[in-house]
């Protein structure tokens, strides 16, 4: 996409393509809380941070439920996350993407907004948190060593690249199964940076979870 007049085009990829095996024999995306879709509030946060365009790419069993209630663009997403997210970049050109998981409804609108002005300069970035806990390595039910948490970070969604950087690197990748797109800027030995995340912005795994975000967002 061509800027113009010097405006820089930011969309955005929410990945939605999955089964939702953890819920039983519903998707947890059309899960309501407090009377409104857990995509609704993911996609409601995008728009209040004022991103050019929404590509949502669904798995193909809720599409038509997603036309019914959202007013962003949809397509069909693929086997993979990373087959997804490779949709949506071949969707729509832009000068700068994020990327962001769909079953994360309780990411803040700064967070968002941080994640735009960034790319801008950083190129590639990834919300993150500070890994608290004492992290052990196992094997086989045996603890093998204690790793140093001084560096190690929790990796969020939003990340934020430049549309032909990322773009390249899923032409590169094509065909493996990368879980995290900054992941596949480092094993191409691309510089990725990170901004602070939330330990609210978790994603929506288990049922459990629907109760932890049912209390915050009571209030949106």
């Amino acid at each position: 996409m061509t800027t113009f007049k010097g405006q820089m085009y930011i969309n955005v990829i929410i990945t939605a393509g999955g089964i939702s095996s953890r819920f039983g024999n519903r998707n947890k995306l059309l899960e309501k809380i407090h009377g409104k879709e857990v995509i609704k509030y993911t996609v409601e946060a995008f728009e209040k941070a004022g991103v050019d365009e929404i590509i949502v790419c669904a798995n193909p069993a809720i599409i038509e439920d997603l036309k019914k209630i959202l007013g962003c663009r949809i397509i069909e997403g693929g086997t993979t996350r990373q087959e997804s997210v490779f949709n949506g970049l071949k969707a729509a050109e832009c000068d700068y993407v994020l990327i962001h998981d769909a079953a994360r409804p309780m990411v803040a609108v700064d967070l968002i907004k941080q994640a735009m002005e960034e790319v801008k300069v950083k190129k590639a970035l990834t919300a993150a948190t500070k890994t608290v806990d004492t992290i052990k390595e196992v094997e086989n039910g045996k603890i093998i060593r204690t790793i140093d948490r001084a560096n190690l970070y929790n990796t969020q969604t939003p990340q934020a690249f430049e549309y032909k950087l990322i773009k390249a690197a899923h032409q590169k990748l094509v065909g493996q199964n990368f879980t995290d797109d900054a992941g596949m800027l480092e094993a191409l030995g691309v510089d990725v940076y990170i901004i602070n995340g939330s330990p609210q912005n978790i994603k929506l795994t288990t049922p459990e979870d629907l109760e932890f975000a049912k209390m915050y967002l009571a209030d949106c």
